[in-house]
């Protein structure tokens, strides 16, 4: 059975994927940073493991995730200080695929930001210091040999799940929507498919039926 180690195992795409992969007979570990949230994660089908990604060291991580057959990263700062976001939306997701390599995890699906770009988002923007932050994560991970996807999302919305999506071209900034369930399917199709090997997939809630989309 292949196991699935998702960062970030408490958020809101988290909690959505969790028992999708546990209904497809998926093992599933849940990285969180708060112990209070095992029991939470544990209810949905995952093994809890408390691991505080923005502190742990890239041998924490590679211990943490030894054995697993793919990462989700699904986490982030949540808004807050620049500096924060730098340290976990940038470092610690770097740290995490550093660890992925050294553990021998193969397949790596990085949830990103539609907007993801360096310098795309003009200084003094809101979204700066995310955007910019996620671009170098991104730029990372296509230069390791893990096999990855980046799946670029619009702003997210608590929408129940179409299952129907549209994948635009280059990042965006716009007033874009894509609902967290939709996210927590493609993140499901990309990893029970080779099609998306290698690719960046920005998509928004819209009308192709989301493995024709991401294939």
């Amino acid at each position: 059975m292949t196991r699935i180690a998702i960062v970030g195992g408490h958020g809101k795409v988290a909690q959505l994927l969790i028992p999708r992969l546990v209904a497809a007979q998926r093992q599933v570990t849940a990285i969180i940073r708060n112990p209070a949230h095992a029991s939470g994660v544990a209810g949905l089908g995952a093994e809890p493991l408390v691991l505080d990604i923005g502190q742990a060291d890239t041998d924490a991580i590679t211990n943490a995730v030894k054995g697993c057959d793919a990462i989700v990263w699904s986490a982030g700062a949540g808004g807050g200080s620049a500096e924060r976001t730098y340290a976990i939306d940038r470092d610690a997701a770097i740290r995490t695929m550093d660890g992925a390599v050294r553990a021998g995890v193969p397949r790596f699906v990085m949830v990103s930001y539609i907007g993801a770009g360096i310098d795309h988002v003009e200084p003094g923007n809101d979204f700066y210091a995310y955007a910019q932050a996620k671009a170098a994560a991104d730029d990372y991970l296509r230069t390791t040999s893990l096999h990855w996807t980046i799946l670029g999302p619009a702003t997210l919305t608590s929408d129940a799940a179409s299952g129907r999506v549209d994948v635009v071209e280059g990042p965006s900034s716009g007033g874009e929507k894509t609902s967290r369930a939709n996210v927590a399917l493609a993140i499901v199709s990309v990893l029970e498919s080779d099609a998306a090997l290698g690719k960046t997939l920005r998509f928004v809630d819209g009308n192709t039926p989301i493995e024709d989309a991401l294939a």
